[in-house]
C-alpha cells in the first residue's frame, strides 16, 4: 500500500500535464450510478464525505485500494470496463469504471459534497415513535415463513426468510445469509422489487407466507417488476466462507392487495450469480 501510494504520488507531481487535470464534485448514493473516467499509467481519487468502511471493484484490470475517506483507482489495462462499490456509514456509493482513455477526458479526482445537516421536524419525529411497533408486539406477532423447495448451500451463497411482521403496509422480514463459498461475500444493502402480475404452476394464494427457493421462483413468470420502498435495512460488510449473519429489512407496500404479492430482496451476486430471496405475500 506504500510502494503504491508513493508511485501515485510521484504520477501526480510528475506525470499530469495541467490540461489533463479535471476536479468535479459528484454527489453519488445508492440510487445513483456515477460514471469514472480513467487514463492508463494516472491516478484517479474519489474522496468521500466520510471515512470508508469497503469497497468491492468488479475486475481485476484496475487496482483499487483505500485509506481513510479517499478511494485509489488506478487503470491496468485498456478497453475494460467493471463497475465499483463504495460502502460508508451512510449507505452504499455506486460507480462504473470507463475504459482507461486519454488524460484530457480523464477524472483526476471526483469528491463527494457532505452531506447537508438533516432538517428536525419533531411533529413528524413523535408520529413515526408512535406509528412504530414495540419490540414485544413485534415478537409476539411474528408470523414463521415456510420454505417451498430446498436451498442448496453447496459452494454457494443463500439466504433464507425466516419470518415477518406487517402493520400498517409495513413489512418486517428477518432473513439469514450463509457463505458456503470459498470467497468472501459482500451482500451490501438489499433491494426490494414486487413482480408485476406473478404467475405460477400452483395458486399463489395457498402459498403465502412462504419464501419459494431458487429452483421454485425460477418457475415464476411476471409482466416485470417495480421497485419497493426499503425503509430501513441492515448492510452487512462482509461474511466470511462457513459463516452465517442475520438481518432485518423493513419495506412499504402502499396496500397488501386481495391478490397475492410476490416480492424479492436482491443482494449483491455472489461467485455463483445472483443472492436473493422471493416471498409470497
Amino acid at each position: 500500500m506504500r510502494r503504491f501510494l508513493v508511485s501515485c504520488i510521484a504520477m501526480t507531481v510528475f506525470g499530469w500535464p495541467a490540461w489533463g487535470q479535471k476536479v468535479e464534485t459528484e454527489k453519488a448514493g445508492q440510487g445513483k450510478i456515477v460514471h469514472v473516467q480513467t487514463a492508463l499509467d494516472h491516478l484517479t481519487v474519489l474522496e468521500m464525505s466520510e471515512p470508508v468502511s469497503a469497497v468491492a471493484v468488479g475486475s481485476s484490470s484496475f487496482h483499487v485500494e483505500w485509506r481513510g475517506n479517499k478511494v485509489f483507482i488506478e487503470p491496468i489495462e485498456s478497453g475494460v470496463a467493471t463497475n465499483l462499490f463504495v460502502w460508508t456509514s451512510s449507505g452504499r456509493s455506486n460507480y462504473e469504471l470507463d475504459p482507461a482513455g486519454g488524460v484530457p477526458e480523464m477524472a483526476f479526482a471526483i469528491d463527494q459534497p457532505a452531506p447537508s445537516p438533516p432538517k428536525i421536524n419533531i411533529a413528524r419525529i413523535e408520529i413515526d415513535r408512535r406509528a412504530d411497533p414495540f419490540p414485544d408486539e413485534v415478537l409476539m406477532d411474528m408470523v414463521p415463513v415456510q420454505l417451498l423447495g430446498r436451498i442448496s448451500e453447496k459452494n454457494r451463497v443463500s439466504v433464507r426468510i425466516t419470518d415477518l411482521f406487517e402493520q400498517n403496509g409495513r413489512i418486517l422480514i428477518r432473513y439469514s445469509i450463509r457463505n458456503d463459498a470459498n470467497h468472501l461475500y459482500l451482500p451490501g444493502t438489499p433491494q426490494a422489487v414486487a413482480l408485476k402480475d406473478p404467475r405460477y404452476h400452483q395458486s399463489l394464494y395457498t402459498l403465502r407466507d412462504y419464501e419459494l427457493a431458487p429452483k421454485e421462483s425460477a418457475r415464476l413468470r411476471s409482466d416485470g417488476v417495480t421497485l419497493v420502498e426499503v425503509m430501513k435495512a441492515d448492510a452487512h460488510l462482509e461474511i466470511k466462507p462457513g459463516e452465517a449473519a442475520t438481518g432485518i429489512v423493513t419495506i412499504k407496500l402502499s396496500s397488501l392487495d386481495r391478490e397475492p404479492t410476490v416480492v424479492q430482496l436482491n443482494f449483491l451476486a455472489g461467485p455463483d450469480g445472483p443472492v436473493r430471496a422471493t416471498l409470497v405475500l
